[in-house]
């Protein structure tokens, strides 16, 4: 299983905002990205109810991400404490709900100081930012901080322009 930080941000990006592609867009498609990661057996399968609460999940997450107030959905999870140890959260059983849970599990244990969403409006791509001081605010500095950058420049640049024929500098 990836670490949790990666785990939240490959889930978030199951959807891309921009393109409007889903890799979970069915039961058995959810099912599979669960499997591929561990988080599934062979034998699980995925109903439209698992498929509506890892969706929910999922935007949930992405606006967390966002640093917005999120509520998660209703995901089976258990606190387990040893002797000596913090008490720490589990999903509380197996199957493709176990798995959600275990996504949910991955949120609250990621380190939120890297784990952002791209600050491009059209984008809400995922990302773990590994700049040094955790600046970072696109997924991309070639695509969408160029966007971002090239439409503040036009946006000023067009607040700065003269209208066409006026001359001020006359005598």
């Amino acid at each position: 299983m990836p670490c949790p930080a990666e785990l939240v941000r490959d889930f978030v990006n199951t959807y891309d905002v921009e393109a409007r592609a889903d890799d979970l867009s069915s039961p058995a498609e959810l099912a599979v990205w669960l499997r591929e990661r561990g988080l599934a057996e062979p034998r699980d399968r995925a109903s439209d109810d698992d498929l509506h609460t890892a969706i929910a999940l999922r935007e949930a997450l992405r606006t967390a991400l966002r640093r917005e107030a999120a509520e998660l959905p209703a995901l089976p999870l258990t606190i387990r404490a040893g002797q000596g140890e913090r008490p720490g959260a589990a999903p509380a059983g197996g199957g493709v709900r176990g798995g959600l849970a275990a996504i949910a599990v991955a949120a609250v244990t990621a380190s939120w100081d890297r784990l952002k969403v791209c600050a491009e409006g059209t984008c809400q791509w995922a990302f773990i930012d590994a700049s040094k001081n955790r600046s970072r605010s696109w997924c991309s500095m070639r695509v969408c901080g160029n966007r971002t950058k090239t439409r503040a420049y036009r946006a000023r640049r067009k607040g700065s322009r003269r209208p066409q024929g006026s001359n001020t500098d006359t005598v």
